[in-house]
């Protein structure tokens, strides 16, 4: 039963931080392009309410799965954590930031260029650096025997393949935010055309991008991926190329923005998904001069005591989160209307 829950957690987490990328994502992407799509007040208002009854309850997956992190897995979370320190509160940083600058840009117009910049800064730094955090787990950090981060902080967590991943991660936000305002932006207007012609040019970026970053973690970082998962792992790669694809065909030939949106999310789902399956049994990945071992789900996790409380408690609050999320979606469903930017 110890392996079972163990393996379960492991795909949970997984689960959780796609449900991130995808809800968070189109936040964060809208935060990062909203200087270049937007050119008034009025447009960056309804940007704002496009986001607005939303993007708090996103946030709670991120929590989430940080949480479940440390209570399924907790030497994993004190490796990560440690060892991101810095970058770790830069996305903090960045959070909190987006969260005020959100809530004050209304109610404090003076201060308005201000606000809207903090807004952009503060949506860039946590889509840039997850994505950086992900390729280092992935590719492998120097951890000495005590399972610890032996490195420089920052600094030797920044390479080519990190910086890759994480302009990856940026540019999936970035295709999400574009598609999201597409979707939410009175029909018809100028804000929506904008964020029409991003999409694609954002979509396509991202395959680039995917392409070269599977390339090299193939033959430049090797990582040893189980390889009874091997058919999967090209199932789900394939599902990123049709899920992006799909999109930018729905999107540019059928002007159908909601069908471009959920392909796009599925894409998103899809990348995630492929990361899990190539890094199982491993949450952390050491390099090869580590004085310690890789961080598994074999000598990182809680009790199984534990695992299964976990367990039981996610069977009643999971539904409870899902249900949440289909009230507010469909409560704030549909295109942004001028008697919405009351409070925006």
């Amino acid at each position: 039963m110890f392996e079972f829950f163990g393996v379960l957690w492991f795909f949970l987490i997984f689960v959780l931080i796609a449900g991130y990328f995808v809800l968070d994502g189109f936040d964060l992407g809208i935060g990062v392009l909203s200087p270049f799509i937007a050119k008034n007040d009025g447009e960056r208002a309804v940007l704002r309410r496009a986001i607005g009854p939303v993007w708090d309850g996103n946030e709670v997956w991120l929590l989430t799965a940080g949480g479940a992190l440390f209570a399924a897995f907790p030497d994993a979370y004190a490796t990560t954590f440690s060892g991101f320190y810095l970058a770790v509160m830069l996305v903090l940083f960045g959070l909190i930031v987006r969260a005020v600058s959100f809530e004050f840009r209304a109610g404090d117009p003076a201060w308005a260029k201000l606000w809207d910049g903090c807004f952009f800064v503060g949506s860039l730094l946590p889509a840039l650096l997850l994505g950086v955090a992900v390729g280092n787990i992935f590719a492998g950090i120097p951890m000495d025997g005590a399972g610890d981060y032996a490195g420089v902080p920052l600094l030797g967590l920044i390479t080519p393949f990190t910086l890759l991943t994480g302009l990856l991660g940026l540019v999936m936000f970035l295709a999400a935010g574009a598609a999201w305002a597409a979707l939410k932006a009175p029909l018809p207007s100028e804000l929506r055309d904008r964020a029409v012609r991003l999409r694609m040019p954002l979509q396509v970026i991202a395959l680039v991008l995917f392409a070269v970053v599977s390339v090299m973690a193939l033959a430049l970082v090797g990582t040893e991926m189980d390889p009874a998962l091997g058919a999967l792992r090209w199932l789900f790669a394939a599902l990123v190329v049709v899920g992006l694809a799909a999109s930018v065909v729905v999107g540019r030939f059928q002007g159908d923005d909601l069908k471009a949106f959920l392909a796009q999310s599925a894409a998103m789902i899809a990348l995630v998904a492929l990361l899990a399956c190539s890094m199982f049994p491993v949450l952390v990945n050491a390099t090869p001069d580590s004085v310690g071992p890789a961080i598994t789900i074999f000598n990182a996790a809680s009790s199984e005591l534990s695992l299964m409380w976990m367990t039981i408690i996610l069977c009643i609050g999971l539904p409870l989160v899902l249900v949440y999320h289909v009230i507010v979606y469909r409560t704030f469903r549909g295109r942004v209307k001028p008697e919405d930017l009351t409070h925006y």
